[in-house]
C-alpha cells in the first residue's frame, strides 16, 4: 500500500513591526514626563506700554516728559504731546480728566475750571481738558460751554493711562494731574468735579508751583517784615537825633 503523506501546518505568519507613529507618540509622552519633573518653563518678560507709566504716578515723582504719554491731539485736530504742552506753559501744566464730554458731571467740572481760569493761571500755570472723545466732541462741548482752555483727545489713552486716571478698557477716571517745567508732579489724584478744581487753587495757593515751598515763603515775608521794621526805627532814631540837636542850638 503506498504511504499517506499529512501535511504540517504552516507556522504563524511573523508579527508586523510597530508603526513610526506610534513610537512618535511614546517619545512626544516622554518628553512630557520629562518637562513636568525638569526645570520650570521661563516666565514671558512683560509687555512694555508706549508711554504708560508702570506703576501709579506719585506726587514728587520726576518724569521723562519727553516719553511719557504718547501723543494726543487737540481738539482742532492738531497732534501734541505733554512735553510740547509743557515747553509752551510758564510754570507747568494742569491736566483734568473727565469721563465723557457734554454730560452734566463732566459740564460741572469744565465749568468750574472755566470760572476759577484767572487765578489758577495767573502764576504760569496751563489748563487743558483731557478725555477718551473725538475732536469733534470736544469742540463742540468747548464752544457751548466757552470754554478759555483747549480740549486733548485721547482715544487711546495713552495719556489717560500714563497718568494713573485709567478705568477700565474704555472708561476714565475724573481726576487732575499737575506737572512742572522739570517734570516734577505735584498734584495726581482721582475727585469729583469741584474737588479736582479745589485741589489746584490749593497748589497754587501754596507756593510750590513756582518752585516755593510754604515754609520757604514764610520765612521769606519775616524777613521782609524784620528789615522793615529795623528802617523805620533808624527812622526814628534818626529824627530824635536831629531834633535834640536843634534843641541844643537854639540854647
Amino acid at each position: 500500500m503506498p504511504v499517506e503523506l499529512r501535511k504540517r501546518k504552516a507556522p504563524p505568519p511573523a508579527p508586523e513591526p510597530p508603526k513610526k507613529k506610534a513610537a512618535k507618540v511614546v517619545a512626544k509622552v516622554k518628553e512630557a514626563i520629562k518637562g513636568k519633573t525638569g526645570e520650570p518653563a521661563k516666565a514671558e518678560a512683560p509687555t512694555k506700554t508706549n508711554g504708560a507709566a508702570s506703576k501709579k504716578v506719585a506726587v514728587g515723582d520726576s518724569i521723562d516728559l519727553a516719553t511719557y504719554g504718547g501723543e494726543v491731539t487737540l481738539n482742532d485736530g492738531t497732534t501734541t504731546t505733554l512735553a510740547s504742552l509743557v515747553e509752551k506753559s510758564g510754570s507747568g501744566v494742569v491736566l483734568f480728566t473727565y469721563p465723557k464730554a457734554s454730560t452734566p458731571g463732566c459740564t460741572n467740572q469744565a465749568c468750574l475750571f472755566r470760572d476759577s481760569y484767572e487765578p489758577l493761571t495767573a502764576g504760569g500755570l496751563a489748563i487743558y481738558g483731557l478725555s477718551r472723545d473725538s475732536p469733534k466732541s470736544n469742540t463742540t462741548f468747548k464752544e457751548k460751554q466757552k470754554l478759555p482752555y483747549p480740549l486733548l483727545c485721547d482715544p487711546k489713552a495713552s495719556l489717560i493711562s500714563a497718568i494713573g486716571l485709567g478705568k477700565g478698557p474704555s472708561s476714565t477716571q475724573r481726576g487732575v494731574f499737575v506737572v512742572n517745567k522739570a517734570g516734577k508732579v505735584l498734584l495726581a489724584e482721582p475727585g469729583s468735579p469741584a474737588g479736582t478744581v479745589q485741589a489746584v487753587k490749593k497748589l497754587v495757593e501754596s507756593g510750590v508751583v513756582n518752585g516755593a515751598a510754604p515754609e520757604v515763603e514764610k520765612e521769606k515775608k519775616e524777613e521782609e517784615k524784620t528789615n522793615g521794621d529795623a528802617v523805620e526805627e533808624a527812622k526814628v532814631e534818626e529824627s530824635e537825633e536831629k531834633k535834640k540837636k536843634e534843641e541844643k542850638e537854639e540854647k
